[in-house]
């Protein structure tokens, strides 16, 4: 009876058996599609000893491409099954419009790019802050209810960033970087009349495209909850400037990839993602009128009080 068992399990081990060197040359590309992120982590994460010709770095990739290799031929029966299941389920949702080969193709790209390029390390977590300045009358000017400003949201999503593919699940975040290049390509700074603090509402700011950095952040705050995007107002020692909520640290690496790699590819590039980190993780990028793509530079780094909008 067992003889006939081992027989089955033989004759099931050989038809799930990939014939060379077609076994070899799978085991390769899965040792190279495993080892790249692994060893960015690795590198970004171990004491630099400074050798000549980066010989350490050198010798570390070919010990972990020849640890994978050991471990992925010792383990190619299943390795293999696995894949053949994985890759019937992503021939089943480039199909039928689900999680296909494209979005496979996307994120595996946005994962190496965040990890050779990470956004600025130096993050604000924002906490006991301070009573917010005109916090009623800001309020009351961020019409995001106001016909003007939704049509002319709708406007600048039209305009931006509308023959993107992929990246279904930032929708919306695309659409309030269009909003954000479409003021930032518009906006003309003016002060305030003399020796008073002039708040202008978002439809006012409409007409002419043009204000201080109040006006701008209402208008702006406005044009983002307008389309359902959640925004927040921070006020520094003199100045104010818009944030907006693009969710986790896993949201921020596909965000920075966005920025970097297909929306402001020229505005940012060799240039950091800019944001602050709030008590409960979320991450809020800078908006600033005074950035050229959104996460740009901040114009003032201490921060008084913030006014989240929702």
């Amino acid at each position: 009876m067992s003889e006939i068992k081992e027989s089955q399990y033989k004759k099931i081990i050989s038809k799930l058996t990939i014939p060379k060197p077609w076994d070899s040359i799978i085991i390769l590309v899965l040792n190279v599609l495993v080892i790249i992120p692994v060893f960015i982590i690795i590198h970004q994460n171990i004491i630099d000893p400074d050798w000549p010709y980066h010989i350490d770095r050198i010798l570390l990739f070919i010990a972990l491409v020849l640890l994978f290799q050991l471990l992925l031929r010792l383990l190619k029966t299943f390795l293999f099954v696995c894949v053949f299941i994985y890759i019937a389920f992503l021939v089943w949702g480039t199909l039928f419009q689900g999680y296909g080969f494209t979005a496979v193709y996307d994120d595996y790209r946005a994962m190496i790019y965040s990890m050779s390029d990470s956004p600025n390390p130096q993050d604000v977590i924002i906490s006991k802050l301070l009573p917010f300045p005109n916090k009623s009358k800001i309020i009351n000017a961020v019409e995001y209810n106001n016909p003007k400003v939704r049509n002319f949201a709708l406007l600048a999503t039209t305009k931006h960033f509308t023959n993107i593919k992929g990246h279904s699940e930032y929708r919306q975040i695309i659409q309030c970087f269009a909003i954000f290049k479409e003021i930032r390509n518009r906006w003309n700074y003016v002060n305030d009349p003399k020796g008073r603090e002039y708040i202008a509402t978002a439809s006012e700011s409409l007409q002419h495209f043009s204000g201080d950095c109040d006006d701008h952040a209402i208008l702006m705050s406005a044009l983002i909850q307008a389309i359902g995007g959640t925004p927040r107002i921070i006020h520094t020692k003199e100045h104010l400037y818009p944030e907006m909520l693009i969710g986790t640290k896993a949201d921020l690496e596909n965000i920075n990839y966005l920025i970097k790699e297909v929306l402001f590819k020229e505005e940012s590039r060799g240039k950091e993602i800019h944001y602050h980190i709030d008590e409960r993780g979320q991450i809020w990028l800078n908006l600033d009128y005074t950035a050229r793509y959104p996460g740009g530079p901040f114009m003032s780094e201490e921060i008084l009080g913030a006014l989240t909008l929702n």
